[in-house]
């Protein structure tokens, strides 16, 4: 992609009306919710991509935590304490539909990888929980997640399947 993308946290005035990546839902919290969660509840932040001064991406984050038993992965569930471990959770991610296929979901996945390595090593991280739509799950799977079983706390009431990246994973990823 040629144009520079700008990643920041959103920002009370960003106007967010214009934007769609084609999924009312996704829509609808980027336009209405976001903005309470982040600037009124102090729930989750969300984070703008920008090309020029046009928002055409969101990742929206929370600390969040995941049952040891939740942990996909056997070796590593054998390495952790029984108790709930803190995650980041990435619980929304779009991107405008003139914007799809340029990378700016890849660009804001890298800096939501980049906040969980940051918060290992501020406040401790197992990992990073995505909560991916169907059509999302290949995507994440691509990437190195894996579904999280049995994990259903926290999501919202959609059909999003929680998918999983240990911490250990993603620091090898952001240092290669």
């Amino acid at each position: 992609m040629a144009k520079t993308i700008e990643l920041r946290p959103l920002a009370k005035d960003d106007d967010r009306s214009g934007f769609s990546c084609g999924q009312p839902e996704l829509d609808r919290f980027f336009e209405h919710y976001a903005g309470q969660n982040q600037f009124k509840l102090h729930l989750a932040v969300t984070y703008v991509a920008l090309v020029e001064t046009r928002i055409v991406g969101f990742a929206t984050v929370a600390a969040s935590s995941i049952e040891r038993a939740s942990v996909p992965s056997a070796r590593l569930r054998k390495r952790l304490p029984a108790y709930p471990l803190p995650v980041l959770r990435l619980a929304r991610l779009g991107v405008d539909t003139r914007a799809q296929g340029l990378g700016i979901g890849r660009a804001l996945l890298r800096h939501v990888l980049a906040l969980a390595v940051g918060q290992r090593d501020h406040v401790g991280c197992a990992g990073v929980v995505a909560d991916a739509k169907p059509e999302a799950v290949s995507f994440y799977q691509g990437l190195g997640f894996v579904v999280v079983e049995g994990a259903r706390e926290g999501l919202m009431h959609d059909e999003s399947l929680p998918m999983f990246l240990a911490i250990e994973t993603i620091a090898s990823a952001l240092e290669g």
